[in-house]
């Protein structure tokens, strides 16, 4: 039995067969007086779908993360939007596939000025952010707001500028805690955090991207990184925020998104799990010469360590729910924005991030291999649910209309479907297919894919008109390494029709994908 069939099987426990979806328990709140759930929607960045115990991994520890997955719903076919952060995001918050969303990639928006500087950022509040929504975009936050939830975002929000329409509090959350920008993000001791629309400053010492050890400094000296270390972890800073709010608002129904920065680079974490990790996989070379991010004496510890200690912190938030008398009522989803990242820093190969998908360079983050868009999934609510691991097929558009049929309001129109039946014990209804397109973005071509059942279509260099559909059996060849487009050309053409109904057009010329189709 392959490593992650193994975990996904053994972390619902001594169960005998797994049970149906519809076997799995209680219904929502049926009349006014009842109580409708909380809602917890746990975002990680760039973690991959072997990234935790509860789906194979090895090496580094998530006892946390492992436990809530043994108490619920581990899906094994859930899927991204998007494989990079933003258009991820995009497409979570809108409930639109990559075909139709307003943002497809990246934007820093370089023509703005000096965007990749820290120290630029700080001093202009208006070099911060990315690309922005419309303004006045429905997302799944203001329709949860409109329902009566108390809503806040913790973490990351990589979705417009601080001085545009597209900020947190423009978008539906009462409260937001965190990063704007994404770009500010990959400093883990960060002069300041946001709070709503002003700045905390936590009274860390001032480091750029890219700045290198002191010179004469020996690499191997961990007392050499001892610049790159400050006085507030963001984590703890954010952490301390979520406790805040779910404190404050135990009496109201409230839907909180943690939107986390783990474990995306740079490469820093607790020292005590740091140590941990050292003793646990030994000494290894630093990196301290690579471009971008900062230098780390043991970056594969470091990065373990990262994931451990916010597995720690949902650890503690899940005893916090529990001591608030909420857990039973509180549904809890647990994922990840995009696959891992392959850069100087992270041992993503080292540690098979994407298991039992590749996880060599070119196949996770930025691609729409499996790496890059199979998401590690979880559903919990209190223990409410039977645990069992699911094959449903899907993809972040879902998360809208399961909200709102949670909250129980109308879902405007999206690209996806509600998962809630599987919750309460109904049918599930299963999507006909899934799409994807992904523009040309740092080297990439272009791509374009399709999920219909066991098959998988997937077209590369779309920017340089190739019109080749690769098709993959994807449950007996998840590697995707036999090309039978040959065998079933009816597959082919009917997911090439599933393309020209999915793609639309889009404003922005960098998120622009000119596709030419096959003749008939």
């Amino acid at each position: 039995m392959k490593r992650s069939q193994f975990a996904l099987l053994t972390a619902v426990g001594a169960m005998g067969s797994v049970p149906a979806a519809a076997d799995a328990a209680a219904p929502v709140a049926t009349n006014a007086s009842e109580r409708r759930p909380n809602v917890i929607f746990i975002l990680m960045d760039d973690a991959g779908y072997g990234d935790f115990g509860c789906y194979g991994q090895g090496k580094t520890e998530t006892p946390n993360i492992d436990s809530l997955a043994s108490r619920g719903i581990i899906f094994t076919d859930m899927y991204s939007a998007a494989p990079l952060s933003a258009p991820s995001r995009c497409c979570l918050m809108t409930g639109l596939h990559s075909g139709h969303a307003q943002i497809r990639a990246n934007d820093e928006q370089t023509w703005r000025g000096d965007v990749w500087k820290l120290g630029a950022m700080e001093r202009d509040p208006s070099l911060e952010g990315q690309a922005p929504m419309e303004a006045g975009t429905t997302t799944i936050a203001t329709l949860m707001q409109q329902a009566g939830y108390k809503t806040a975002m913790v973490g990351k929000w990589g979705l417009g500028s601080p001085t545009s329409e597209s900020t947190p509090n423009k978008m539906g959350f009462d409260f937001f805690y965190g990063h704007l920008c994404q770009r500010m993000a990959q400093n883990y001791y960060p002069q300041f955090l946001y709070r709503n629309a002003e700045r905390e400053y936590l009274g860390n010492r001032f480091m750029e991207l890219g700045d290198r050890l002191p010179e004469g400094a020996d690499p191997y000296d961990r007392s050499s990184y001892d610049p790159f270390k400050g006085d507030t972890y963001a984590p703890d800073a954010m952490y301390d925020n979520i406790l805040s709010f779910v404190r404050e608002n135990r009496d109201e129904e409230f839907f909180l998104m943690w939107t986390t920065t783990v474990p995306h680079s740079a490469l820093m974490a607790p020292e005590e799990y740091v140590d941990y990790y050292v003793g646990k996989f030994g000494d290894e070379d630093p990196v301290y010469n690579a471009k971008g991010y900062f230098p780390c004496r043991y970056p594969r510890a470091t990065f373990a360590a990262m994931i451990s200690y916010f597995d720690y912190q949902v650890g503690q938030l899940i005893a916090e729910l529990k001591r608030l008398g909420i857990y039973d009522n509180t549904i809890i989803f647990f994922t990840s924005d995009n696959g891992p990242t392959h850069n100087a820093y992270t041992s993503t190969t080292w540690f098979d991030c994407a298991h039992p998908f590749r996880s060599d360079r070119g196949w996770t983050k930025r691609s729409l291999h499996e790496g890059g868009i199979r998401m590690p999934f979880v559903i919990t609510w209190g223990d409410r649910l039977t645990p069992h691991v699911s094959d449903y097929i899907g993809f972040f558009p879902d998360i809208m209309p399961t909200l709102c049929d949670i909250a129980g309001i109308e879902t405007p129109r999206t690209d996806g479907i509600s998962m809630l039946p599987m919750l309460t014990g109904g049918e599930q209804p299963q999507h006909e297919y899934l799409y994807w397109e992904f523009p040309p973005f740092h080297g990439e071509r272009g791509w374009l894919s399709v999920r219909m059942g066991k098959w998988k279509g997937l077209v590369r260099d779309v920017a340089d008109g190739n019109t080749h559909m690769e098709l993959f059996d994807i449950v007996t060849d998840c590697r995707e390494t036999v090309d039978l487009s040959a065998q079933h050309p009816e597959i082919v053409e009917k997911m090439w029709q599933y393309i020209r109904e999915s793609h639309s057009e889009v404003d922005n010329p960098l998120f622009r994908l000119e596709i030419t189709y096959p003749d008939k």
